[in-house]
């Protein structure tokens, strides 16, 4: 058989020519999705001419028109029909409340991931110019960042544009929370809960920390099934997963008040010194009464009330200052230089700094992008957050790196492709500024 001529051989294929391959079929892909949108909005509206012309009082008759094109096509792409009706409602959500977004999905210049983030962020926007605003500002971050990281960026530029106070919103959202469990098969059943973000984060935080106390209690993950003690005899070796780990401890937590069974038998409690760790930037004017929320890194926006609250508790305050004319974090107000760059670095890049990454900067190393060894200097221009999986894909392999004023990051790939990483509120800065939305402070 001949391959086609506009087509390479996979096994002749350089690394270069994978990645281009790569990216123009997600382009592809992307404008696929965009007109599955365009076909499945075109059922709905010939569902609703259908419906029109039935008479109000004929209410059952009327949900018939819908049901019957999303049966259809369900049969025919071996789907639910159920699904498939929300999918036609989502589809005509997306159509006529972000057109640009669907443009912008068609080009290729973001995926469908991104398009759920503006969707999820501008549902709750009931002004159409409010939410024109938003998806201006909104594209302007997803087509810089993975859907990850930009829905954070989206959610803040979100809170900012919505007419409806934040403090108003929060206190409704609040009132939704609750406790669930759903049985599964095999003697199984998850257990959820709907609470506020800081919660929710810090109680995965602290169960995370636990698992990793116990795992390093045993020496790392281990390959057999048992390992002698002290006296030489087998014992057992825990090969739990992570996922299992973070499991049992909220288990034994919630049912114990301790993260193992031998903690509670003994009444001591082994998590004592664990301390969740979640990282809010409070604005100034939330500390003296104001109602402007403050910021929940990796998440989004947080309810004045609930900030002041932390803000009364914390044992040392990290101050930021930010440049007017780019929202860069500018400076720190402490007078010790090392601590003073760890407190910048934190505010300023708040992950990994490696492209996509959102691993919190509690769990990374502080990277010399031009290596001490080879005279770069212990400066905040030359420093970055980097979890070791990426501090190690930097120092051993041909990514390079290079750091731009701002703190951009611009990663250098094998194949010689560039991808800037821009600090989260620089990024929300430059998207607000360029849509008209409201600046980030």
């Amino acid at each position: 058989m001949n391959a086609s001529p506009t087509t390479t051989p996979t096994d002749v294929m350089s690394a270069s020519d994978v990645v281009a391959a790569m990216v123009e079929t997600d382009r592809q892909l992307a404008a696929i999705q965009a007109r599955q949108l365009v076909l499945l909005g075109r059922a709905g509206d010939i569902a609703a001419a259908q419906t029109a012309a039935i008479p109000l009082s004929s209410q059952r008759e009327r949900e018939l028109p819908l049901r019957s094109i999303a049966a259809e096509l369900a049969a025919a792409t071996r789907r639910s029909d159920r699904g498939m009706q929300n999918r036609i409602h989502q589809a005509g959500v997306m159509r006529d409340r972000f057109p640009a977004t669907v443009t912008a999905l068609a080009e290729g210049r973001i995926d469908i991931g991104h398009l759920r983030v503006i969707e999820e962020a501008g549902a709750r926007l009931t002004d159409p110019d409010a939410r024109a605003l938003l998806e201006q500002a909104a594209l302007a971050v997803a087509e810089k960042e993975t859907a990850g990281r930009a829905r954070p960026a989206i959610l803040a530029l979100a809170q900012r544009i919505d007419p409806v106070p934040f403090v108003e919103r929060y206190a409704t959202a609040a009132e939704a929370r609750r406790v669930w469990v759903h049985d599964l098969a095999d003697g199984m059943a998850e257990l959820g809960a709907l609470l506020p973000a800081h919660l929710v984060h810090g109680i995965m935080d602290r169960i995370t920390q636990c698992a990793r106390m116990l795992l390093a209690e045993d020496g790392g993950t281990a390959t057999n099934d048992s390992a002698p003690d002290a006296a030489g005899e087998a014992q057992p070796v825990d090969t739990r997963t992570m996922d299992q780990r973070r499991a049992d401890v909220l288990a034994d937590l919630l049912l114990t008040g301790h993260a193992t069974a031998e903690a509670s038998d003994g009444t001591v409690c082994e998590t004592d010194a664990i301390v969740a760790h979640i990282q809010v930037t409070v604005p100034a004017a939330t500390l003296t009464g104001a109602d402007v929320p403050a910021t929940f890194v990796g998440h989004g926006p947080m309810d004045p009330g609930t900030a002041r609250h932390f803000a009364s508790h914390a044992t040392a305050w990290d101050r930021l200052f930010y440049d007017l004319r780019t929202g860069a974090i500018d400076n720190t107000d402490t007078y010790r230089p090392s601590r003073a760059q760890r407190r910048f670095l934190r505010g300023r890049d708040e992950h990994c700094r490696f492209p996509g990454c959102r691993a919190a900067v509690w769990h990374c190393d502080i990277d010399h992008t031009v290596d001490y060894a080879h005279g770069g200097p212990t400066r905040v221009c030359n420093l970055a957050h980097l979890c070791k999986r990426h501090h190690m894909l930097k120092h051993n392999t041909a990514w390079t790196v290079e750091q731009h004023p701002g703190g951009i990051l611009v990663w250098t790939s094998p194949t010689g492709r560039v991808y800037p990483d821009i600090p989260q509120r620089t990024l929300e800065f430059i998207a607000a500024a360029s849509s008209g939305a409201p600046p980030p402070f």
